[in-house]
């Protein structure tokens, strides 16, 4: 059996570090949660919601799954939605996904995946949608890519009819969402324009 006691070495060494620099950081982080920020982003380990926007613990109210789906009878996503909405006042939700993601690569390959295919499906529907367009590419990297764009943008849609972000906006509560997508190759974070508000 492998050891894991490097990962609360780590840890100590973290906490220690940060001390150093803020000796109230931690006393200051447990006494309050109020981000602006809700990310709906991939589970991919690359694609670290906090660091690459470079801000700190306590900043980002963070959900994650596989190739950063908001599907509506998805409980789990809809209650992080309804408590960053209703509870935490986030202005701001932002759906991340990123280039070269495993979930859309897998859903545009047509192999068994196990039960993963039936998550899966619901990129499938964003194929479905966009048949025409992607069907008119050759190259599979370019029509992945377009494929995680095109998959951001239909999440931020899904956010946006939600029941959450119609009563909020219905009662004046000023929140945008927005879809940006990650490139893994250079570490940069681009927005595609397709931000809805009240």
């Amino acid at each position: 059996m492998s050891s894991i006691q490097h990962l609360f070495d780590n840890n100590l060494q973290w906490a220690e570090k940060v001390k150093r620099e803020n000796p109230d950081f931690f006393k200051n982080l447990s006494e309050q949660q109020s981000p602006k920020y809700l990310w709906i982003g991939c589970s991919d380990s690359r694609v670290p919601a906090n660091s690459l926007m470079g801000m700190a613990p306590g900043e980002v109210f963070v959900h994650r799954n596989i190739a950063n789906q908001v599907i509506h009878t998805d409980l789990n996503c809809l209650s992080v939605i309804q408590y960053a909405v209703d509870i935490l006042k986030v202005e701001h939700i932002i759906v991340c996904g990123h280039y070269g993601c495993g979930g859309i690569s897998a859903a545009l390959d047509n192999e068994s995946h196990g039960l993963i295919d039936n998550w899966l499906q619901h990129i499938k529907d964003v194929y479905r949608f966009h048949r025409q367009k992607l069907d008119s590419i050759d190259d599979i990297t370019e029509k992945t890519n377009l494929m995680c764009e095109l998959n951001v943008i239909e999440q931020v849609a899904n956010v946006s009819s939600s029941t959450i972000l119609k009563r909020a906006w219905s009662n004046n509560q000023n929140i945008t969402v927005h879809g940006f997508i990650y490139k893994l190759h250079d570490g940069v974070l681009n927005d595609l324009n397709v931000s809805v508000s009240q």
